[in-house]
């Protein structure tokens, strides 16, 4: 993080001074948003439609590093990650709440640059800021979002429509977060270790992938355009084994992915190689990528056959068949989630 040219302490506001002082650079977009920061509850209008509402939580030390993630990134991906979650419901987020823990070590210009990518991504995705909350932490940085999304009742997708036979089908490309993940990695260890200044060059395309993803608006946008109404959704948060086992599951079915249709990023390739990865393996199960991974109707795809922003890597099957990778050769191994889970043991 760049040093504030002055520092002011968070005691010198306290907490109703913060977040008035938050309060003051937010300005409401939506007519369904009522009333937003300052009274005891936010107030919303879904004007007829279903409510989709999402939360998720970012821990320093579990799911960011401030050794190199800007605030202002981590601000903007904590909301991209979780309108992720209501694009994957095929519904439009409208509103956010945010909630910090933050402990003394942060100025108040610090804070102002955290929010500073709130208020991007916030414009950035068309969603007021309507509330939250601000406590002391003693142990780090916590950031909490609500996203609070709405759609039609027949326009929703859930995880559990997927049919025999359905495509499945991604947008954008796979693995750049988690290669971007070990690039800043290693440089963090070689400072550590050397004093050495980080080596970043060339790896721009994966870098962003990590510290600022996209959550696929574009995509929900384009599916509407062209007629297409996925019959399951996720977003790849936790690789993309795992959320196709989810898809399949959800649904009870099978499901084949083929790894030569895995699409991977040129830059992600040669950086896993030059880690002495597997690319497909990074593909499968690093994660935080934040596209989107959904079944259509055999009969939708002529509808997308050649688009440049999605890719048909496979296919539902009966739930007998199993969940299956087929490797280049044509070889059938078991699909396993080997992607992030909070609760494992590190």
């Amino acid at each position: 993080m760049t040093e504030p040219t002055s520092r002011t302490e968070l005691s010198a506001l306290g907490e109703f001074g913060l977040i008035e002082r938050i309060a003051s650079r937010v300005h409401l977009q939506h007519t369904t948003s009522l009333k937003g920061i300052g009274d005891d509850a936010a107030v919303i209008d879904p004007q007829g439609l279903h409510q989709v509402v999402t939360t998720d939580m970012l821990v320093e030390g579990v799911h960011f590093d401030l050794g190199y993630m800007p605030l202002k990134h981590l601000g903007y991906k904590a909301v991209a990650v979780n309108v992720s979650d209501i694009y994957a419901m095929n519904a439009t987020p409208h509103q956010i709440t945010v909630s910090i823990a933050i402990s003394n070590r942060f100025p108040v210009e610090a804070v102002d640059e955290l929010y500073e990518g709130i208020l991007l991504a916030c414009r950035s995705y068309g969603v007021d800021l309507v509330g939250g909350d601000t406590c002391s932490s003693t142990s780090g940085l916590v950031i909490s979002i609500t996203a609070i999304g709405a759609a039609n009742k027949e326009d929703l997708v859930y995880r559990n429509g997927a049919g025999d036979n359905d495509l499945l089908v991604v947008s954008g490309d796979l693995g750049g977060a988690y290669m971007g993940l070990q690039v800043l990695e290693r440089e963090k260890a070689v400072f550590k270790e050397t004093g050495a200044q980080p080596d970043l060059v060339g790896h721009d395309y994966i870098l962003e992938r990590q510290l600022k993803p996209e959550a696929r608006k574009d995509i929900i946008e384009l599916l509407k355009k062209l007629g297409v109404k996925p019959t399951s959704m996720i977003d790849v948060s936790d690789g993309l084994a795992s959320e196709a086992l989810h898809l399949a599951h959800n649904s009870g079915t099978g499901v084949r992915i083929y790894d030569e249709k895995i699409p991977i990023d040129p830059s992600t390739y040669q950086t896993a190689r030059d880690f002495n990865l597997d690319p497909t393996t990074c593909a499968l199960n690093g994660g935080e990528d934040y596209e989107l991974l959904f079944t259509i109707a055999q009969a939708d795809y002529e509808k997308i056959k050649g688009n440049p922003s999605v890719t048909i890597i496979g296919h539902m099957t009966d739930k007998a068949s199993g969940s299956m990778l087929v490797d280049k050769q044509g070889g059938l191994h078991e699909l396993k989630a080997q992607g992030w889970d909070a609760f494992l043991k590190k």
